[in-house]
């Protein structure tokens, strides 16, 4: 038995590539040839003396497809290679004793950049770094928009209650400052920024009898600051959540316009990635985010959850208390889908993800109503179609493009040629003069030729119809003598039939 571990390199990238490649599970031209070179020829119907030990059983799988060498893989070999890797130094000649680690180091620290470099995800950890970001913005958000109420409050407690969005309590509390210089001069900024002039109003007449106490310039100047930063806080909140939806439009557009943008986000964030989601079954996807409920119910023998981060849809909310899990557990199985598509198609359309949408809409409908829904393989079959008549038009519109151009470069080209043409026959007048003449000329035999060709056209035409005239004559002549003679025969069957009977 043969233990081929090592193959010789020409440097040191091509070491990491044949090395991406063994990680993968493939095996390389160079490791082929190195095999074919130093074992001897396996025979097609006869089976092989010896057998190849290789570590992963993957590469061994692959070695045998492709040269129909014999590989195992087992602990008896992983104690050979054990072996060959602790003596290693002594089969290789001018080997030091510190060139190996040396090696082994420099290949790791290139494979871990290259691997940080060359993201499969299509960068998804954007979309994590950015849901993690949208998450905590939030609270702060919240936290800070607290804050400004209770701390404005002590100067005009009334606006608490005429005000319930943040956003807008923190734009007042920086637009009033002072209560009592508010007045109905200010009413059409107030109805700006509130958009109802009946709640202006209030806020002045509020204003007026307010109960809160005076605060200082000071005071008032950090309460306009603090406002300040809470609406930049939101402002940068909303910019971040746009992001994010054209982020995850581009990454996992199926998965995105089935469950939406937010919920997508979080399940991708909690999975790792966009390929760990789609690895995952749906059974699984369907408690992603409820584990700690799912093992305190596995360690008391209670009744597990139904549903983790997939609870934030919309679908399950509008199911009934009885039809909760049934939905959760379908939508599970929907997102498993939209995110394998996303993950393993190499062109991004929403359709599989829209006719998933209606699917779910459709089950919904089934469990409220009982309308049947439509078939998994019709829909499917459907969805394929759309997405090859999108691309076919994507291609149409291209082509109209493409000829546009060559015919504006080819405009251009003539346009060159007759400033050309003209730049050379400025200088020659008499010259210019005789090549019009000649052009002329060559233009009135043109069209007595053209004129010529139609009257011999017209008059061709004309004998065309009266020999088709002639034609559906004849025929029609010939229809009417084969139905007499078809009578005749009928009446002489008859005649026939008559004498014999009489007779």
């Amino acid at each position: 038995m043969l233990v081929v571990e090592n193959d010789l390199f020409g440097g040191h990238y091509s070491c990491l590539v044949c090395y991406w490649f063994l990680y993968a599970g493939i095996m390389t031209d160079d490791l082929r040839n190195f095999l074919e070179l130093n074992l001897p020829k396996v025979k097609e119907g006869k089976k092989a003396k010896f057998s190849l030990g290789v570590a992963e059983p993957k590469i061994g799988s692959h070695i045998f497809e492709v040269t129909k060498i014999p590989c195992q893989s087992n602990e008896f070999v992983n104690e050979l290679l054990r072996g060959v890797r602790l003596h290693f130094e002594r089969f290789i000649k001018d080997l030091k004793p510190g060139d190996l680690e040396k090696a082994q180091l420099g290949l790791g620290h290139s494979y871990s950049r290259a691997k940080v470099k060359f993201n499969v995800n299509r960068v998804d950890n954007m979309v994590i770094q950015a849901i993690f970001l949208l998450d905590t913005l939030d609270k702060d958000v919240n936290s800070f928009a607290m804050r400004v109420r209770e701390w404005y409050s002590w100067h005009f407690p009334e606006l608490v209650k005429i005000v319930n969005d943040n956003y807008i309590y923190a734009k007042l509390a920086k637009f009033i400052d002072d209560k009592s210089k508010l007045s109905e001069d200010k009413l059409p900024e107030l109805t700006d920024i509130l958009g109802d002039e009946d709640k202006a109003k209030e806020v002045v007449e509020a204003a007026k009898a307010s109960m809160g106490q005076d605060l200082s310039p000071i005071d008032l100047i950090n309460v306009q600051q603090f406002a300040q930063r809470v609406m930049d806080l939101s402002e940068y909140r909303k910019k971040l959540h746009e992001y994010l939806v054209t982020k995850m439009n581009d990454i996992a557009p199926n998965l995105a316009s089935l469950i939406g943008e937010i919920v997508g986000a979080r399940l991708i964030s909690h999975a790792g990635s966009l390929t760990n989601l789609a690895k995952c079954p749906s059974s699984t996807l369907q408690i992603l985010g409820a584990e700690k409920a799912l093992f305190r119910a596995l360690k008391t023998r209670g009744n597990t959850p139904k549903y983790g981060l997939i609870f934030h849809s919309s679908f399950i909310g509008r199911a009934s208390a009885r039809n909760k899990g049934r939905m959760a557990r379908y939508l599970a199985n929907k997102c498993s889908i939209a995110s394998r598509i996303d993950c393993f198609s190499e062109s991004g359309t929403t359709v599989f993800g829209e006719k998933l949408r209606e699917q779910v809409e459709e089950r919904l409908d089934f469990y409220d109503k009982g309308v049947a829904p439509r078939k998994n393989i019709d829909v499917m079959k459907a969805a394929i179609g759309s997405a090859e008549n999108k691309d076919t038009a994507m291609e149409v519109e291209e082509a109209p493009a493409v000829a546009s151009a060559k015919k504006s470069k080819k405009k251009k080209s003539k346009s060159d040629t007759a400033e050309n043409g003209e730049a050379e026959d400025k200088p020659t007048v008499n010259g210019g003069a005789a090549g019009d003449a000649k052009s002329e000329k060559k233009r009135k035999k043109e069209k007595r030729k053209l004129d010529q060709e139609q009257a011999v056209e017209k008059s061709n035409g004309t004998d065309r119809v009266d020999a088709d005239e002639q034609d559906g004559t004849a025929k029609k002549q010939k229809k009417k003598k084969s139905k007499d003679e078809e009578l005749q025969d009928a009446s002489g069957m008859k005649k026939k039939k008559k004498k014999s009977k009489g007779e």
